[in-house]
């Protein structure tokens, strides 16, 4: 063998045992970034809980559907039963980790010390730990749009197993909540506007790729069902829009006036209780003694919801749409993180949880949310929160707006494109089918400092290049 080839083998051996190296020390940052994202449950002494916690979990144990809360996510709690939730927790925080890790990765930002900075950035900037350790699938809809990203621009990058891994993340989310399949069908929309546009643009900018996501989102739609099938034996998406879409046209002032018009009329179940109607959503829904519960609750009332809704829809047309139109810009320009600190909201979960896990109940009593809740810790961090949202919000607009000067790498555009996309197209649906809360927008905005990490990060590496090329 010649020296050449000797020293082309042993530099080959190098390169294996340094990207190897390379590889173990990313996957131990990684696993010690799993506690860090779950800091504030750790703290907390349990999984922080909200109040539609237990009826997420009662859903296999009854073996029902119920409104609004998902059987499959309910099957993943109860599957954390013997291990007090921790694993729940730790997997959502897990899997936020490999998704931030895969996108740095795909866009040449892959290094330990560049994913234990972003993680630790995130997790003290952001809603991101406090949402991953919640026992609700809210992680799964940011999840969902950023797994939706690396299919529709980094599918090149990406491996088959990766790439099955996102669809499968895609397909969980949906079927764990409903509101994440609007979500998706909207942005899938938003992808396909972009690659008609794209044929009338220079190639400098990613064409999205299609196929991948599209299939992702038709196997949530497929598994939303079947997942019910399998758990409440009914092949049905879990049921109860009409009753949030209700609940917001109640609070609105919409179903008021509705009533004024047409009552008294005995086709009308609503009208004798014109006089108690409630003034918010939430009391319509969930508060004791309320008209939606003697009318039979949302199973009982339906039938007339889906009435009044079209039908106070043909008779006012620009009602609702005003009222969509200023639901839509309050739930956008909500962004406080949000966890469930009022002891009598979470009466429901703790109730359900006594009953379904009877074992657990000191535990999660001596949490600090039940023993002593924080709303003044809460409040602090959200004053970071909040202000990192803004200036990531104007960074990300900024971006796009200056997008042909090139200072940024062109997928990083599509990342804050995307983005800012979704935050849109959640606020309308979140705003206008239930009602602007602080926690519909919170919870995926960690996204937006996020993207402009990347963005900041393929900026500071373009100009390495150019130097590198001059």
């Amino acid at each position: 063998m010649s020296d050449f080839s000797a020293t082309a083998l042993a530099h080959q051996a190098a390169l294996r045992q340094a990207t190897l190296r390379r590889f173990w020390l990313l996957l131990a940052v990684g696993i010690a970034c799993v506690p860090l994202v779950m800091l504030p449950a750790l703290w907390n002494g349990f999984p922080i809980l909200f109040p539609d916690t237990g009826g997420y979990l009662a859903r296999p144990f009854e073996g029902t559907l119920e409104l609004g809360r998902s059987a499959l996510y309910g099957a993943f709690l109860a599957a954390g039963i013997p291990f007090d939730f921790w694993l729940n927790v730790a997997l959502q925080a897990a899997l936020c980790i490999w998704l931030i890790a895969l996108t740095l990765r795909t866009h040449q930002l892959s290094g330990a010390g560049i994913l234990l900075a972003t993680v630790t950035a995130l997790c003290v900037a952001t809603g991101l730990p406090w949402y991953a350790g919640t026992l609700i699938p809210d992680i799964l809809v940011s999840a969902a749009i950023l797994s939706l990203y690396l299919l529709a621009f980094r599918g090149d990058r990406i491996r088959r197993w990766e790439t099955i891994a996102l669809g499968a993340v895609i397909a969980c989310a949906i079927a764990s909540h409903m509101g994440t399949l609007a979500l998706c069908l909207g942005l899938i929309v938003c992808l396909a506007g972009w690659a008609f546009v794209h044929r009338r643009l220079s190639d400098r900018w990613p064409k999205p790729r299609l196929l991948a996501a599209s299939l992702a989102i038709a196997a949530g739609l497929l598994l939303a069902p079947l997942s019910n099938l399998v758990i409440a034996d009914d092949f049905a998406f879990t049921p109860g829009g009409e009753s949030f879409v209700f609940g917001r046209l109640v609070q609105d002032g919409i179903v008021a006036d509705y009533l004024e018009d047409r009552c008294p009329d005995p086709d009308i179940k609503l009208c004798p209780y014109r006089s108690k109607l409630p003034t918010t959503a939430d009391d319509w829904l969930w508060a004791p003694g309320n008209p939606l519960g003697e009318l039979g609750g949302w199973r009982g009332y339906a039938d007339e919801a889906q009435f009044i809704i079209p039908d106070s829809l043909r008779r006012d047309p620009l009602e609702h749409l005003e009222t969509a139109i200023t639901t839509t810009f309050k739930q956008l320009v909500l962004m406080k993180t949000e966890v469930s600190l009022v002891k009598d909201w979470m009466a429901p979960a703790i109730g359900a949880l006594r009953e379904l896990v009877p074992g657990m109940t000191p535990r999660i009593a001596a949490a600090r949310q039940q023993a002593e809740p924080f709303p003044e810790l809460l409040a602090r961090f959200n004053t970071i929160h909040v202000a990192t949202a803004m200036a990531s919000l104007v960074l990300l607009i900024g971006m796009l707006v200056f997008a042909r000067r090139g200072w940024i790498s062109p997928e990083a555009l599509m990342l804050a494109g995307l983005v800012l996309a979704a935050l849109l197209i959640n606020a309308a649906i979140c705003g206008i089918f239930s009602n602007p809360v602080d926690r519909y927008q919170s919870r995926i905005l960690w996204l937006a400092p996020f993207a402009a990490i990347i963005a900041l990060g393929t900026r500071r590496q373009s100009g390495a290049d150019r130097n590198r090329t001059s």
